[in-house]
């Protein structure tokens, strides 16, 4: 063996020692606090949930809006003095965002679901697809001709990738807690834990027996009538098969139920707090300066302009917008958005996050309820006013109620649409009791819809509790000249009964952006506009979000390899 070959085994002896004391060095940190190891913990029936989390998957349409400060509000062009978007330093948390308002080919799956599962012509599910309906009627102008639009919009593969309107701010909910199952189910498929369920020859998918994300978190057994037939293998389970125990029989569940602890299903799915939507609209990041933003942003794009500054498209719009009276499009051969009405999904380009839209083509529902002003004392982070809490419903033998196909509860809302409660196979909530909000200091009450702004705390009663009044005190009630005189001799205080009502109500929600009817003011993100929760329009949609789950960003730098310091 000459010099050259023992300096080669000498290098590799190294790698090998090095190798070995890496892997010693991380499986005495994977041992934890107690010494036990991710495999000693398997062997016995433990779960080490670090083990095999690999980080949260981007969801399907979706793209990641890293989180941070902005300033929320700031019109620049306050014509209207609304004075209700007053500048106040936020910070947001990161999420996920689709990537456009959500289509009508999309919607129309969600519709062909709710069809097939709960049928209108069974008596037990009546009002149920009805409810998820889009009002088509939108269109409809007592001085305009839009029947075609009326008729054809929803369905018609021409309008397929165009963005779904005639969505009330309740619809956009329903739907975001159908995608979240949606969503779930087929993750739980893939992973080999659920079958196929639209396939099965012995069971149907309909009414409660569907898949319900809480209801297989609370019990994965409690749906299809504890049928275990819907599952397949389940996730693996190390624990050691003891001596003699028969081997179980071919496509047997021979492995364990997924859990919240294993990260594999995905977060649930909601409407963008207005926050969130203004931030992502923003998109500030594009203005950065090391940890400062340089200048405003008027629109979701760089500049101050509506039309393209490039060569090749200068003058385009870069927005489907209202032009001017009569004109919503430009003139023949000429069209400056490509659009009378709404327009395809991406036919612009996406701001600095990625997102499509986000001023122009239609206007999104957020999920907050309408205030005139967000002041200073709101909450800095995450601020978002409409929190009822609620806890699961537990029925007298300390089961979780679910809601089943005989006894659905429907609301009857404002413009006499019924809607219901729960759909059945979910699980029921009610709100929280004082009991529950004992001694804590972060709420004391379920219903916080119009906390600091219409709640007993914001009337001269402030200092009262709502049980020791026979009536809920109204703002808006005016002192009355008093005809008679307390025991005491003194005039006895009293208020009219008269009614009086206003635009702002706790049923009161905010839409964002601007739309294919709305003139340029409009495209500022910051602007904000109001609706009853109930109602739909021709020119108003949605998008959905979900939380980020753990780091704030995918990169992998830490915070002190973000920049040098001196």
């Amino acid at each position: 063996m000459n010099f050259n070959d023992i300096k080669k085994n000498y290098k590799v002896l190294i790698c090998i020692v090095i190798g070995v004391s890496l892997i010693s060095c991380r499986n005495k940190k994977a041992s934890g606090l107690t010494g036990w190891s991710a495999q000693e913990k398997s062997a016995v029936g433990f779960y080490d949930s670090k083990s095999n989390y690999a980080g949260q998957d981007t969801p399907p349409g979706m793209v990641l809006i890293e989180g941070g400060s902005f300033t929320m509000g700031q019109v620049q062009d306050d014509v209207l003095f609304d004075w209700n978007t007053t500048p106040v330093k936020q910070q947001v948390r990161s999420f996920y965002m689709d990537e456009t308002e959500v289509t009508n080919s999309e919607y129309l799956f969600y519709l062909n679901w709710m069809e097939k599962v709960f049928p209108p012509n069974d008596i037990n599910y009546e009002h149920i697809y009805q409810s998820a309906v889009p009002d088509t009627l939108v269109w409809r102008d007592v001085l305009g001709f839009n029947e075609l639009l009326t008729e054809n919009y929803l369905r018609h593969p021409g309008y397929q990738d165009y963005p779904v309107i005639g969505v009330s701010w309740v619809q956009a909910n329903q739907y975001c807690n159908w995608r979240t199952n949606r969503v779930n189910e087929k993750i739980l498929m893939d992973k080999g834990v659920l079958k196929p369920l639209y396939d099965l020859d012995s069971l149907e998918v309909k009414g409660k027996d569907h898949f319900d994300t809480d209801t297989y978190l609370q019990n994965p057994y409690a749906m299809f009538d504890g049928d275990s037939t819907i599952y397949k293998k389940g996730l693996p389970d190390f624990k050691a098969r003891k001596k003699g125990e028969p081997r179980p029989a071919r496509g047997s569940f021979t492995g364990r139920q997924v859990k919240v602890s294993d990260g594999i299903l995905s977060a649930k799915f909601r409407l963008p707090t207005e926050v969130e939507w203004e931030y992502a609209a923003k998109a500030i990041v594009e203005d950065r300066e090391y940890n400062n933003i340089r200048g405003r942003k008027k629109y979701a794009w760089s500049g101050k302009y509506t039309r393209n500054k490039s060569k090749r498209y200068k003058g385009d719009q870069l927005a489907n917008f209202k032009q001017g009276k009569g004109d919503y499009s430009g003139v023949p051969g000429w069209s400056n958005d490509g659009a009378d009405i709404t327009i395809q999904v991406k036919s612009y380009e996406p701001n600095a996050f990625g997102l499509y839209d986000m001023s122009g083509n239609v206007a999104e529902w957020v999920s907050d309820v309408y205030r005139p002003i967000i002041d200073n004392d709101a909450n800095d982070f995450n601020y978002y006013r409409g929190n009822i809490f609620t806890k699961k419903m537990i029925d007298s033998e300390g089961k979780v109620v679910i809601a089943d196909n005989f006894s659905v509860q429907y609301d009857t809302l404002d413009n006499g649409r019924i809607t219901p409660k729960n759909l059945p196979g979910s699980i029921k909530t009610v709100p929280i009791t004082k009991q529950d909000a004992y001694m804590r200091n972060n709420y004391e009450k379920a219903y916080n819809v119009d906390a600091k702004d219409g709640d007993l705390a914001s009337t001269k009663f402030y200092d009262k509790d709502e049980d020791e009044l026979d009536v809920k005190p109204r703002m808006y009630n005016s002192p009355i000249k008093p005809k008679e005189i307390g025991e005491s001799g003194l005039i006895k205080q009293q208020y009219d009964t008269e009614k009086r009502t206003t635009l702002i109500s706790n049923k009161t929600r905010v839409y964002k952006g601007g739309s294919w009817r709305d003139r340029e003011y409009w495209l500022d993100p910051s602007q904000r506009r109001y609706l009853p929760e109930y109602m739909a329009t021709n020119y108003i949609g949605f998008r959905c979000v979900t939380d980020r789950i753990g780091p704030m960003t995918q990169n992998t730098r830490t915070p002190t390899s973000r920049g040098v310091r001196y």
